[in-house]
């Protein structure tokens, strides 16, 4: 197994709901800070009717480990934005046998 090259920046967000006043609420992201990352691209997809197309691919974002509860740990629920890209956190688990990397599953979404 070769180790991943982390060349691309990538900010990990945390959702913060907020009550809108109509009795639901409104999530907004508040970006936890910068990881560098290896992103492995996987199996796309397109979904969608009338209105809009949504397309989703599949991705492993690979990082540097950090330890359980630090706030630079991904975890599912979470996001990684790149630019104007979204990549949703489903799962996190090592990489490596030592657990010096995270393998993150995501999933980046576009509307076209």
């Amino acid at each position: 197994m070769s180790l991943p090259r982390l060349t691309r920046q990538m900010i990990l967000e945390d959702p913060v709901r907020t009550n809108d006043g109509a009795g639901g609420y409104l999530t907004t992201w508040q970006p936890l800070g910068t990881l560098f990352a290896d992103v492995k691209s996987g199996t796309g997809r397109q979904s969608g009717d009338l209105v809009a197309t949504l397309s989703k691919n599949t991705v492993r974002v690979i990082v540097r480990a950090a330890v359980v509860g630090a706030p630079s740990r991904p975890k599912a629920g979470q996001r990684f934005r790149e630019g104007q890209s979204t990549f949703r956190i489903d799962a996190v688990a090592p990489f490596d046998r030592g657990a010096h990397y995270l393998t993150c599953f995501a999933v980046e979404e576009a509307v076209v």
